[in-house]
């Protein structure tokens, strides 16, 4: 679970947005932080148990700083208004496929996958997508994954207007073919932050993507 000091600290900085409030509220930030941090590493420890690729990581390899990269951004808001941690066997930095948790009042959410890969990446997964459909396919469709998830999410950010190169309309496995980004989220309500089953809700909601994850890091390694 989550403090609630920490909530109230991302409620506040979204409403004062700026380095003068941000540096006279440092000292809230850095517990907040810490309170972040201890949660990271417990999700590491619990998960790890059942997904030994990341059992190995630190929290600081996991989570992303709060401050904003603002160069080529209209939005000149210095700070996130969120804490974000990715987990994956290389940590935050890999383009391998991973887990993923997103703390942001309002906002929050789970899940993981692989987002927007590079093009070689997206040749890869097309490819075991393509050949290995059967498999995929019973991965996406697993009643665990399906209750948790109800599926990967398939919309216009996401996908192709078109099939790729190479690849017929009537494919079976066209729809996840066409795809830019395989992922799939959940949300989280506010209210399960600071429940003492978080931790528990979010390792479980990582497991069932766990055949996911598997399976795209096969296709790119």
């Amino acid at each position: 679970m989550l403090q609630k000091e920490t909530i109230k600290f991302l409620t506040s900085l979204k409403k004062n947005n700026s380095k003068e409030w941000f540096d006279a509220n440092r000292k809230t930030y850095e517990i907040a932080k810490q309170d972040f941090t201890a949660f990271v590493g417990n999700i590491i420890t619990d998960f790890g148990k059942k997904d030994e690729s990341i059992a190995h990581l630190q929290p600081k390899e996991c989570m992303f700083r709060i401050n904003r990269d603002v160069r080529f951004s209209k939005d000149k808001s210095p700070y996130k208004t969120n804490m974000g941690a990715s987990f994956s066997k290389g940590g935050k930095k890999t383009m391998l496929a991973g887990y993923y948790f997103h703390l942001e009042p309002g906002n929050s959410f789970m899940g993981g996958g692989i987002y927007m890969p590079d093009a070689d990446t997206t040749k890869k997964i097309r490819q075991e997508i393509d050949y290995g459909f059967e498999e995929f396919n019973k991965i996406i469709k697993n009643k665990k994954f399906v209750a948790q998830y109800g599926g990967l999410t398939i919309n216009e950010e996401f996908s192709l207007t078109r099939e790729p190169k190479g690849y017929e309309k009537d494919n079976p496995a066209i729809d996840y073919i066409k795809l830019k980004s395989w992922i799939a989220t959940y949300p989280v309500p506010d209210e399960l932050l600071t429940d003492k089953t978080l931790s528990k809700k979010v390792v479980a909601a990582f497991e069932a993507l766990n055949p996911l994850i598997d399976f795209l890091n096969k296709a790119i390694e």
